[in-house]
This record gives structure tokens, sequence and C-alpha cells, in this order.
């Protein structure tokens, strides 16, 4: 789903002042939106961007640009400083508060379970399907743009994008020392 277009853009030029343009004006909707330059953004490895009111997170891990909304879509932590791991051949990004598996790619969630119908029972993944959001990043000569995904359907996480989702995290985050962290379980 997520993809790089490179060679289609070719025949665009943009002058060295053209990104600061694009930030100075409101960038339009439903288009590319310019979230920084590549060499800064592999730096700093992930940074938050709002658009359109979106609140996304831009990952570069292993090469690959992935943008992802922000929040978790099971109670809407905040995924920047989750661990990426390789689960089942998949990159995932997990949620640092309740350890849920989120694949940078196609926004799945992954669970682990064991299927009763099996002797002996053993641990499998599982897919959850669509959960998170995930955007289009698009580099063009050492600039990077997100696309927002405009699918019909409702995901998981559009509600933590929403007026009562914010209210919701915003409520979570004041209570956030009385709620244990949960531990992920290996066995």
């Amino acid at each position: 789903m997520r993809q790089t277009l490179l060679s289609s853009f070719d025949q665009f030029s943009f002058s060295p002042d053209s990104h600061r343009a694009m930030e100075e004006k409101e960038q339009p909707s439903g288009g590319l939106h310019f979230v920084g330059k590549k060499d800064e953004l592999i730096k700093a490895q992930r940074s938050s961007r709002t658009l359109e009111g979106r609140d996304i997170l831009i990952i570069y891990h292993e090469g690959v640009f992935y943008a992802i909304d922000c929040y978790c879509y099971h109670a809407g932590g905040t995924l920047q400083n989750g661990d990426i791991e390789d689960i089942n051949g998949k990159l995932c990004i997990i949620c640092p508060k309740h350890k849920y598996k989120i694949t940078l790619a196609e926004g799945e969630g992954l669970y682990r379970a064991r299927n009763p119908m099996e002797n002996p029972s053993i641990l499998r993944w599982y897919s959850k399907g669509m959960k998170q959001r995930v955007h289009t990043v698009t580099e063009i000569n050492g600039e990077v743009f997100v696309k927002l995904t405009t699918s019909p359907f409702w995901i998981d996480s559009d509600y933590y994008q929403g007026e009562k989702g914010k209210v919701e995290r915003a409520m979570a985050e004041a209570s956030e020392g009385d709620m244990p962290v949960m531990k992920d379980d290996d066995e």
C-alpha cells in the first residue's frame, strides 16, 4: 500500500525555496504535504506532524520512510517512543503503553495466540486486520511529502483523531501515573 514515487516526479523542478513557500501557505487538502527535508528526517528517525488536523508519525527505519497515525488504535497512547521489531516477517511498531503490535506498512494489528483445536497447541501470530491508518510517503529531490489516506471506511485509529478521541487522550494523559504499563509476555 505504501509507495515511493520518485520517477514520476522527476519532471518537476523545485527551487531551493519551494519548501519554505509550501510551509508558509496552507497546503491543499487531499494532496501531497511537505513534512521535511530527507536528511533532517533521517537524522530525527521519528517526528510528528499535523496534516489537515490529523496527527501523523513519520518514521525512518532501515532505509524506508513510513507515515502512520500518531496514536495507537487501542487506547490512544502515542506511538512516538514505541520499539520497532520484526514480527513474523513484518516490521511492526509496539505501542509502549499496552504492547499492541502494529505493522508499519499496512497498519495491521497483530496478536499471538494458541489455537485450542491443535494438539499440541502452538503460539502463532494472527491478524486483527487493518487497525491503524497508514499514509503514503513520497520523496522528491531530497524533500519528503505525505499524502493522507482517504479510504471511505472507518479504521480504529480514526477515533483518536476525532473530537471524542482527543478528549479521551487528554483524560488518559492527565491520569497517566495511575495506569500501569503492560509488560510483554514472551511465553
